[in-house]
């Protein structure tokens, strides 16, 4: 099962960027390795919500389309909030 997620390149960083984009339903991120610069990026609450209940969410390579450009990355870490079934934050290392 392959995995394809848009991804949307943030400028605006910060704790209080980061609660807007969690009020808009999107989770702030970041992609990292490969010898390359971190970018950080927003992406779909929803999606990964739905996503994240399969397994092979967290074996596989994932897709993601940054700018149209693609980027092959596995989930490195999740943080999700202590009580309510969200996501707070995503990091994806490139492979």
């Amino acid at each position: 099962m392959s995995f394809v997620f848009q991804a949307e390149v943030r400028s605006d960083l910060g704790k209080g960027a980061s609660r807007r984009l969690r009020h808009a339903d999107q989770v702030p991120a970041i992609v990292y390795g490969a010898g390359k610069e971190a970018v950080s990026i927003t992406v779909d609450h929803k999606k990964f919500i739905l996503a994240q209940e399969k397994p092979e969410f967290y074996e596989s390579v994932l897709t993601l389309v940054i700018n149209g450009e693609e980027v092959n990355v596995k989930v490195k870490a999740i943080q999700r909030h202590p009580v309510r079934y969200k996501l707070l934050h995503l990091d994806f290392v490139r492979v």
